[in-house]
């Protein structure tokens, strides 16, 4: 029997352990016996970038959520954990962590340095996520470093490769000065900064030494004049049109460029003339590629000036900036110079405004399919529906084939050697995978194109998001079989790739949970990939969380210092109560971290307690032997009503829609079951001499259901409840309540709205003596009733439990009036909309001086509409007694109440 108060402090630690220990949450492959059997969770690997923080307590709650309630609906679930520490991130992290450079390592000396730090954070996460008491399998832990998935990501770069749809080219890339590496669209943001635009005279070149017309340009970057090679005019431009066809010298520089009309000015931006340079943005490379331009690159893969930048070389370029805006002033070409604040692109790894270089990286074609890519997505269902918008529009917005080459060190090696000769490219043999090009030789001895004998090694690495997007396929074990594409060689029935998966039934995966942030990084390469590699869409649906806010709803930021650290609200509330929180907005939504949502889920884990309590003190260690015909009324109509309940909420499980499911359970588990249900049980109980089965019936089969449906939720003080009352085996062979089945509707037939009718009768009631400081054993002399449904079936309980004498229930409904008693105005809008007359409207409805008629008032010579005001009203009882509110229900109470 549980005693005393709930102490989360020594029972949550307890099933902690207790749950690793005995691997109360372990996938069974043996029971997984195909899709339908299973239940596979599409878990986003962290990135090993730094501490756990809320939100990722946030969307681990929200997917551990799906994992218990699918587990409990009989379902073999597979959910894993991840750590994504092969990428930018963890490289960035051990950098500032041990104050090195990766540039200063040899490639395996540094990435070792990468696996022990980041060891100590994953070991670090791990212990926080078991502290949140999330469902994990931890024997399905992977790391997207590991040689299997080393191997899973270079299988991925051979087969696309094979198919054609992998390619090497040098072209102009998206370039981190601050990472020194090539970056894909999707890791780019936009970014507010101050800046200022400067107005630049350039002049045209008339065949002499002498200057020609002067022209302005307006620009943000003056850097760029040395990488100026051309000057644009739109078409439609009447203003500046003679001076197309000409060229113009560069100021400071002096190179002389051609002036063209091209459709993609902007007009309406400085002069509306514009200066091309390679390359500024994704418009100069357009350009640069429609008018077949000459190439210019001022500034380096370290973001310094390079030698076309002539005496400014060295200088970074914010150093650069300012040194050729002091000598255009000098020279007297520096117009203008303003502050604006403009929109900036920048990495999302350390906020660094992009370059474009022309630099020789590997790339996915991606533009050539989005019409399937975006196929691809209708075929999953997404909670919520609106976050397919996002996806759909990034996809309409890509530019660029995705870049997947990185100039870095942390990360899963090309497997890929260059002919010296001819630069033929030579691919790894698959068998031989994982493979590393700088320290292993080619599968080759000569080239296969010219014969020759030398190779260079590919010492690019993959992006991290070309492995975190084949996390389906990781986890259903997708490898390339070498029995399986010998078999279909000899005319088997062997894969004709030789690709299987070692779990099909894990595939597609039921639910990829993932934040809004990544639907453009995660959601969608997965699915290129998937795509890609198999055919089909890599998960049935989608469930995409918010982020978390802080309370004044503004987006958690170390800068801001607005950063809620787990650590900080775990020692102050327990585990639960975060639980709780979490489930407490509408999938997709942000969610602010507010501690009275905590403060909400210790008070229903103290509610939840007492009454366990309370119900095991009343009732036998065992169900009493009855069926549904041996209950009363008041029985059967609360676990009718629990039915309705367990439909409803089950329901929303199934919709993601956690929060309803959340506030629906607490809500009648608070009032219908303990306020209303619970004091009418224990009278009845203790005036029968503690033996009234049918109530302890009804009391142990309702406990034993909300301690399953508040599961979830409640993950460590629902076993707590449900080990100390009703486990027939221990947690190590499956006496776990969750592992115990939802439940089912018990289809008991009831009379539903008598018993609403009734529990409302004894709710004002209760109401009526608390509001006269009566003791709730006070009797009542006379009360009459009146209701929906045949609510003399329960006036026993009713009579019972509130102490009354005499109950009638009446036969009619008995005359009551409903009267106007008064006007609440909308003064935001009557104010503006009347100003000086509102004195004379309040004092004529303060004087009962108006006339409410087809939902209109007529006031003080005025008429306001119904949006401008609400009627209060009362009902009135002209009969003897008092009149009671009781929802729909008429309670009339006649005489004085006695102690």
């Amino acid at each position: 029997m549980p005693s005393g108060d709930y102490d989360p402090e020594a029972v949550e630690p307890k099933w902690q352990r207790r749950w690793v220990e005995t691997d109360t949450y372990a996938y069974d492959e043996d029971a997984a016996t195909d899709p339908n059997t299973t239940f596979s969770i599409d878990t986003p690997p962290p990135t090993v970038s730094g501490s756990l923080h809320w939100g990722h307590v946030y969307g681990s709650i929200l997917q551990d959520t799906v994992a218990r309630f699918n587990r409990m609906n009989g379902k073999e679930v597979f959910f894993p954990f991840g750590y994504d520490d092969n990428g930018i991130a963890s490289e960035r992290l051990t950098e500032d962590e041990l104050d090195v450079r990766h540039q200063d390592y040899e490639r395996r000396e540094f990435q070792q340095l990468c696996r022990e730090v980041c060891a100590e954070y994953e070991a670090e996460f791990t212990e926080k996520m078991q502290e949140l008491g999330i469902s994990i399998d931890w024997d399905q832990t992977y790391r997207t470093i590991e040689p299997r998935v080393q191997r899973v990501s270079q299988l991925s770069f051979i087969d696309l490769y094979e198919q054609g749809r992998e390619y090497r080219e040098k072209a102009p890339a998206i370039w981190c000065p601050e990472c020194e590496t090539a970056i894909s669209q999707v890791e780019t943001e936009d970014d507010e900064r101050d800046s200022h635009f400067h107005d630049v005279e350039f002049v045209t070149v008339d065949g002499t030494d002498e200057d020609g017309e002067p022209f302005t340009i307006s620009t943000t970057r003056p850097e760029l004049l040395p990488a100026c090679v051309a000057v644009f005019v739109h078409p439609d431009d009447d203003d500046n049109q003679h001076l197309v066809g000409e060229e113009a010298r560069i100021p400071l520089f002096g190179q002389e460029v051609p002036i063209i009309a091209d459709e993609r000015v902007d007009m309406e931006t400085g002069s509306g003339i514009v200066m091309c340079c390679t390359f500024g943005d994704q418009t100069d490379i357009e350009w640069y590629q429609a008018h077949d331009l000459d190439l210019r690159i001022a500034i380096d893969e370290s973001g310094h000036m390079t030698g076309v930048a002539e005496g400014y070389e060295g200088l970074d370029s914010d150093e650069a900036r300012e040194a050729i805006v002091a000598d255009l002033e000098a020279d007297g070409a520096l117009l203008d110079r303003r502050a604006i604040t403009h929109t900036v692109n920048v990495h999302e790894r350390c906020g660094t405004p992009v370059e474009f270089l022309v630099t020789e990286q590997w790339y996915v074609k991606i533009l050539d399919r989005t019409d399937e890519y975006l196929q691809a997505g209708r075929e999953m269902e997404w909670f919520p529906d609106k976050m397919f918008t996002r996806y759909e529009h990034w996809i309409e917005g890509l530019q660029w084939d995705w870049l997947i080459s990185r100039q870095r060190s942390s990360g899963i090696p090309f497997p890929v050697w260059y002919c010296g000769d001819c630069g033929e490219v030579v691919v790894a043999e698959k068998a031989d995978l994982p493979v590393d090009p700088l320290s292993d030789d080619p599968p080759v001895e000569t080239c296969p194109e010219c014969g020759g004998d030398e190779f260079d090694p590919e010492d690019d690495v993959l992006d991290t998001w070309a492995t975190s997007s084949l996390t389906p396929l990781i986890n259903a074990g997708w490898d390339w079989v070498p029995e399986a594409a010998s078999d279909a060689a000899d005319g088997g029935e062997g894969n004709s790739e030789g690709f299987e998966m070692a779990r099909p039934e894990l595939y597609p995966m039921d639910v990829r949970p993932q934040g809004h942030d990544i639907i453009s990084f995660w959601l969608f390469h997965t699915v290129i990939k998937c795509y890609e590699h198999t055919g089909e869409v890599p998960f049935e649906s989608t469930m995409i969380n918010g982020m978390v806010l802080d309370e004044n709803r503004e987006k958690m930021s170390k800068s801001k210092g607005n950063v809620v650290a787990p650590d900080e609200v775990l020692a102050k509330y327990p585990v639960d109560a975060a639980r709780y929180w979490a489930t407490g907005s509408a999938v997709g939504d942000d969610l602010p971290y507010q501690e009275k949502g905590l403060r909400a889920g210790e008070k229903l884990m103290q509610k939840l307690w007492n009454a366990s309590k309370l119900v095991d003190s009343l009732t036998p260690e065992s169900d009493p032997d009855l069926a549904p015909g041996d209950l009363r009324e008041l029985d059967r109509w609360l676990l009718a009503e629990l039915d309705d309940l367990v439909d409803t909420v089950t329901g929303q499980f199934e919709a993601r829609e956690f929060s309803k499911a959340r506030d629906d359970l607490r809500s009648f588990f608070w009032h219908t079951f303990c306020d209303d249900y619970l004091e009418v049980a224990k009278t009845r109980v203790r005036d029968a001499h503690d033996d009234d089965p049918a109530a302890q019936y009804t009391l142990r089969v309702a406990h034993r259901r909300f301690l399953k449906l508040f599961a979830p939720f409640l993950a460590h003080e629902t076993e707590e409840l449900w080990q100390e009352l009703y486990a027939e085996a221990d947690v190590a062979e499956g006496g776990s309540v969750h592992r115990t089945d939802w439940p089912e509707p018990l289809e008991i037939e009831a009379d539903h709205a008598a018993g609403r009718t009734a529990t409302a009768v004894i709710g004002a009631l209760r109401r009526y003596k608390s509001e006269r400081g009566l003791p709730l054993n006070a009797e009542l002399g006379r009360v009459e009733v009146w209701g929906e449904g045949d609510v003399a079936a329960f006036a026993d309980d009713v009579r019972g439990v509130m102490n009354v004498a005499d109950l009638d229930v009446l036969a009619a409904e008995p005359e009551i009036e409903t009267v106007v008693t008064g006007i609440d105005l909308d003064y935001a809008q009557v104010g503006p909309q009347f100003g000086s007359k509102v004195g004379d409207i309040d004092a004529a409805i303060a004087e009962g001086e108006y006339e409410v008629a087809d939902d209109e008032l007529h006031v003080a010579g005025e008429t306001l509409g119904s949006e401008l005001f609400e009627v209060e009203r009362d009902r009135q009882y002209a009969g003897e007694g008092d009149l009671l509110e009781a929802e729909d229900a008429v309670v009339i109470v006649h005489g004085a109440a006695e102690n």
